[in-house]
C-alpha cells in the first residue's frame, strides 16, 4: 500500500511546486501565468480524481468486506469521499491564496490564512466523527477502526508531501 501511495503523493507535490509562483513585490501575474493557472486548474481536477480513484482502490485492496458489509459500506464510503472533497476544495483554494500572496504576504495575512487552515482541519475532524457514527451502524466496530486507520494513513502521508512542497510564510522575505 505504501508504494502505490507514494506515488500518489509525489504526482500530487508536483501540482503545488509547479503552482507556487513567487512574484516579486507588488507584481502581479502575467496573462500568460493566466492562462497557465487554468491549465493548472484543470491539471487539479484531474490529478485529485485520480487520487480519489487510487484511494478507493487501495481501501478497498486493504479493508476486508464481507459482500454484505461491502454492500452497505461503499455507498457510504461514496458520500464521505464527496464531502471530503467539498473540504478539498477548500483547502486547495486556500494554497492557491498562498501561492498567490507569496512574496507579498503581511502579518494579517499569515494569520487569516493559518486560522482558515485550522478550520479545515476542524471541518476534516468533524466529519470523521460524524461518519463514525454513520459507519458504525452499518458495518462492525473492527471495519470502521480498519477504515479509518487507513483513511488517516493515506492522508497522512498525502499531508507530509504537500507540506514539504509548501514554503515556510518567513522564507518570502
Amino acid at each position: 500500500m505504501i508504494g502505490k501511495l507514494t506515488v500518489l503523493v509525489v504526482l500530487a507535490s508536483a501540482y503545488f511546486a509547479n503552482y507556487r509562483q513567487p512574484y516579486a513585490q507588488g507584481q502581479k501575474p502575467s496573462q500568460a501565468a493566466a492562462k497557465t493557472n487554468s491549465s493548472v486548474d484543470q491539471d487539479i481536477k484531474l490529478l485529485r480524481e485520480d487520487i480519489r480513484s487510487r484511494k478507493k482502490q487501495l481501501i478497498a485492496a486493504n479493508l476486508k468486506l464481507t459482500p454484505d458489509q461491502a454492500t452497505k459500506f461503499w455507498p457510504l464510503y461514496d458520500q464521505y469521499s464527496a464531502e471530503l472533497s467539498k473540504i478539498g476544495d477548500q483547502q486547495t483554494a486556500l494554497i492557491r491564496e498562498y501561492a498567490d500572496q507569496w512574496g507579498t504576504m503581511t502579518d494579517e495575512q499569515a494569520s487569516r490564512l493559518a486560522k482558515q487552515s485550522l478550520a479545515i482541519d476542524e471541518r476534516i475532524a468533524q466529519l470523521r466523527v460524524k461518519y463514525l457514527l454513520i459507519f458504525s451502524q452499518a458495518v462492525p466496530g473492527q471495519v470502521v477502526a480498519t477504515f479509518f486507520q487507513l483513511d488517516r494513513r493515506f492522508q497522512g502521508l498525502l499531508d507530509i508531501q504537500l507540506a514539504s512542497q509548501i514554503p515556510l510564510v518567513q522564507e518570502q522575505n
